[in-house]
């Protein structure tokens, strides 16, 4: 039996990343040959990687990258379980390298960034923090070299960020549209831009609420038109009152400018995705009765 000493532990947990027992179970597996013992670290792992991808990944961040020039930007979301570890520097340093792929290969489809050597990335990170690690979006915006505009990006916390393309204005106007988007959550730019299905939904609440309040139905009926129209003015951008100047709209901002917004994504860290509601007791208490 090969001696396994502290030294040999001590390097295999340096070049996995993975605990000491497992590195000292792995070595004593490997007869001390510290290759083989990384091999079958990675084997090992990999089904552990693939185990953990089943736990749900609901926090993490979000960044972006915008090109000097102004022309284009990406905006990515990276999840991790737990909000401990989407603050962890190896982590971090994963949703970099996602970022400078997809902006370096202006390439937003998730299965050919993973497949560019993004997912081996993935699978060793999982294996070293032991949590579901899932690259979850990715958008681009660009306007054509040499148009007059900009593609612009605003970042808050690392858990909200936005990614604004403009027809005319400049990159300070775009990043203030960008805050301004950041803050309100718009849904659309333009009122005529609502989905027929929202507004129908939203019809159908608001007419139950005002059928409900007795008046007659001619009353009815423009409580909810009025209502509808406020509904849309709220979620449009260029109805929105501008953060910065809530006494200005957003539209009257870009006009004094000659702007138009032409795309705007907005992406929130785990927004869509339902958590896991852990119950910390029962957890303990099925630990104990095993």
């Amino acid at each position: 039996m090969a001696n396994i000493t502290a030294n040999m532990v001590k390097e295999l947990r340096e070049r996995t990343g993975l605990g000491m027992m497992d590195c000292k179970k792995a070595l004593s597996e490997a007869a001390g040959d510290m290759e083989k013992a990384i091999e079958d670290l990675r084997k090992a792992s990999g089904l552990k990687a693939a185990k953990k991808a089943s736990r749900v990944a609901a926090e993490g961040v979000v960044l972006t990258k915008v090109a000097d020039d102004g022309n284009y930007g990406v905006v990515i979301e990276v999840n991790s379980e737990t909000d401990f570890v989407a603050r962890d520097e190896n982590f971090l340093l994963f949703a970099d390298q996602v970022l400078n792929s997809s902006f370096s290969d202006r390439e937003a489809d998730i299965s050919a960034l993973l497949a560019s050597g993004i997912e081996d990335a993935r699978q060793a990170l999982v294996q070293k923090i032991g949590e579901n690690i899932n690259l979850r979006r990715v958008e681009r915006l660009s306007i054509e070299i040499g148009a007059s505009g900009a593609v612009e990006s605003y970042v808050h916390n690392n858990r909200i960020a936005v990614l604004v393309a403009l027809r005319g204005g400049d990159a300070s106007l775009a990043s203030d549209i960008a805050m301004h988007i950041a803050a309100t959550s718009p849904m659309v730019i333009r009122a005529e831009d609502v989905p027929r299905e929202v507004l129908a939904k939203e019809s159908a609440i608001f007419s139950a609420q005002a059928e409900n309040s007795g008046k007659p139905k001619e009353i009815v009926n423009k409580m909810i038109e009025g209502r509808l129209r406020k509904f849309v003015a709220e979620i449009s951008l260029i109805e929105q009152p501008f953060v910065k100047n809530p006494d200005s709209k957003v539209g009257q901002l870009l006009q004094d400018a000659g702007a138009e917004v032409l795309q705007f994504v907005r992406f929130e860290v785990g927004e869509g995705i339902e958590k896991e509601e852990d119950d910390f007791a029962a957890e303990v208490a099925a630990q104990l009765a095993n």
